[in-house]
């Protein structure tokens, strides 16, 4: 009809498109995280069925050498899992006690503006790139280790633990102490109560209230560990080595893929395809790490 008004949406309308357009957005945010997860896996899986095709899957879990890069080719994966669980262990011995005290600190004994000034402090050395943590494990903890120990050798799966373990320290301190500053305050306070020091009610009361936060934290610096990359390529020397001595060099299995994907191998060959069964490994040990996690989590989860 001539010099009828335009039509105009309701307020409520515009907001429930607004609505739906955010929610929309943020599913497809989600949603490139799932897809790009399950890309993944699915290369992991048809790279290394194609590698199994060629490898016995018996040859691969026994074996105890791995030489897939020389003339007398072996394929077992121990030496490179052994690698891995030695760094993490040396690794989780510094960092879960001692991210352990530092979230107790912070969370029941820091004054404010302690807590402000040491926490930000900690969360930096997660931002510090780590192949300047795999240099500082090299060039400055081997030969102080070297001065305690002098057979140590240059390259040595201790020295890369411990600067492994530094680095993960803020996310188990962190995430520790997040966990245990949502514990009710009335619990503390009935600790109180009852004659308790703070101590004994960081001890007794907190901690184990916040147990499942706690083991998540820790289940992510296993995860943060065993994932790690640079510092064992630079610190823990890259010959695969069966062994469970920390003070020998051995390498990893994700200084193993970093070494082979640098490399000029060409793609579709055997020693190529090894990276792939190699990686698939690896995510099955994190997902098993991750499946532990989950299940203390759930078993152990407070509803206050």
């Amino acid at each position: 009809m001539i010099g009828a008004k335009p039509t105009r949406l309701s307020p409520k309308v515009l907001r429930n498109l607004r609505e739906r357009t955010i929610e929309f957005v943020l599913f497809l945010a989600a949603l490139s995280s799932v897809v790009t997860t399950i890309a993944i896996v699915a290369i992991l899986v048809y790279e290394s069925i194609l590698f199994f095709q060629k490898v016995s899957l018996w040859e691969f879990l026994t074996d105890t050498q791995w030489t897939p890069l020389f003339d007398d080719k072996h394929y077992g994966i121990w030496p490179l899992v052994s690698g891995t669980l030695v760094t993490t262990v040396v690794a989780l011995i510094v960092a879960i006690p001692l991210g352990t005290i530092i979230a107790i600190y912070l969370s029941e004994f820091a004054p404010p503006l302690v807590r402000e000034i040491i926490k930000p402090a900690l969360e930096l050395l997660a931002g510090i790139p780590t192949v300047v943590y795999g240099y500082f494990a090299l060039l400055f903890v081997t030969p102080l280790l070297q001065v305690i120990f002098p057979e140590l050798p240059g390259f040595n799966m201790l020295s890369a633990g411990l600067v492994i373990g530094t680095m993960i320290i803020p996310y188990v301190s962190s995430l520790s102490e997040d966990a245990m500053r949502a514990v009710p305050a009335h619990l503390r306070e009935g600790s109180y109560a009852t004659g308790a020091t703070r101590l004994q009610t960081a001890l007794r009361v907190v901690v184990p209230a916040s147990i499942s936060g706690i083991s998540a934290a820790y289940i992510l610096g296993i995860s943060r560990a065993v994932g790690e990359t640079m510092i064992v390529a630079i610190a823990a020397g890259g010959q695969p080595n069966l062994t469970w001595n920390p003070m020998e060099p051995a390498a990893t299995m994700t200084a193993y893929i970093v070494a082979v994907s640098l490399g000029d191998l060409p793609h579709g060959t055997l020693e190529y395809e090894t990276i792939f069964a190699v990686g698939l490994t690896l995510v099955l040990m994190t997902l098993v790490f991750n499946i532990i996690g989950h299940f203390l989590a759930k078993r152990y989860r407070e509803i206050y």
